[in-house]
């Protein structure tokens, strides 16, 4: 009876395994096989790095929105890195019990609120914000970056949490038994052996930020140009995508679309696959 069990538990997670699989290999499919004939047709570089996108002249150059893409990843990770990594450091090594039950709760939920409350909060608080403060039109790849690393900021911290907590304790107290500070010990004994880790954390929240769609498309502005300052509108690859599926007739425009998919599944493969290899050096 219990082989009998043990046999049906063992080939049941084969089939979760195998459902997996399945998924992703008919996502690639998908994608692949409505994209790729575009970008044969277009060239990979014309695609890739034409300036203009405008579908109706079926003129398909997705640079603009991979640019804008880069630039406000790049912003969001600077304003999310720093604050992530204090904060798991204070979560790991300096909180006490009573504030560490609450925080951490507290950043699961920001993890778990959907993309579009962040999208709307942005909308309505943000956007004047840096409108009136800043200048028009508010919307901008600085109210995007803001968002997307406020979105970030859970994974990073937790991740980095964790690779700080998987820090042999006895570095940490041979470093003190040579007479450092707690803070010297943080800052040369914890964080170096913790980095593999926190770059798996960092990268894998650049993947949010490259991903999201939602509070992207509320309050970046959406224009396919490139920035000439944190205060003009973008559009991203996601939001591109997002804006135009729904009115985009078969044919080359909804080609291209696809093609903008494989183009970030790339994108989101590479920082995964990234992000693993970090994660096994932490583990080693």
């Amino acid at each position: 009876m219990n082989k009998y069990r043990e046999w049906v538990i063992e080939k049941s997670l084969v089939a979760a395994a195998m459902v997996s699989l399945i998924i992703i290999a008919f996502i690639i499919i998908t994608i692949f096989r409505t994209g790729l004939p575009l970008i044969a047709e277009e060239g990979v570089f014309h695609f890739l790095f034409g300036m203009e996108w405008r579908p109706r002249r079926e003129i398909f150059g997705i640079f603009p929105m991979m640019a804008g893409t880069l630039l406000v990843t790049i912003l969001s990770m600077l304003i999310s890195v720093p604050l992530g990594i204090l904060a798991a450091t204070f979560l790991a090594e300096v909180a006490p019990q009573a504030i560490r039950s609450i925080l951490r709760p507290v950043i699961e939920l920001l993890a778990g609120i959907p993309s579009v409350v962040y999208g709307f909060v942005g909308l309505m608080a943000l956007v004047p914000f840096i409108r009136i403060h800043l200048g028009p039109p508010g919307f901008s790849m600085l109210a995007g970056a803001i968002v997307l690393a406020i979105m970030a900021l859970p994974i990073i911290i937790t991740i980095a949490e964790d690779a700080i907590n998987a820090v042999p304790k006895t570095y940490k107290e041979a470093s003190l038994a040579l007479g450092a500070t707690h803070w010297q010990t943080i800052r040369n004994v914890i964080l170096p052996a913790a980095r593999s880790g926190i770059l798996a954390g960092v990268v894998l929240g650049s993947g949010r930020a490259i991903g999201e769609t939602m509070a992207a498309i509320m309050v970046l502005g959406n224009i396919p140009a490139i920035p000439d300052s944190v205060l003009d509108p973008i559009r991203t690859l996601t939001a591109n995508v997002a804006l135009e599926m729904a009115y985009a007739a078969a044919g080359p425009h909804r080609q291209a679309l696809f093609a903008t998919g494989i183009v970030l599944f790339g994108a989101i493969s590479i920082l995964v696959i990234t992000a693993n290899r970090l994660r096994r050096g932490q583990q080693l």
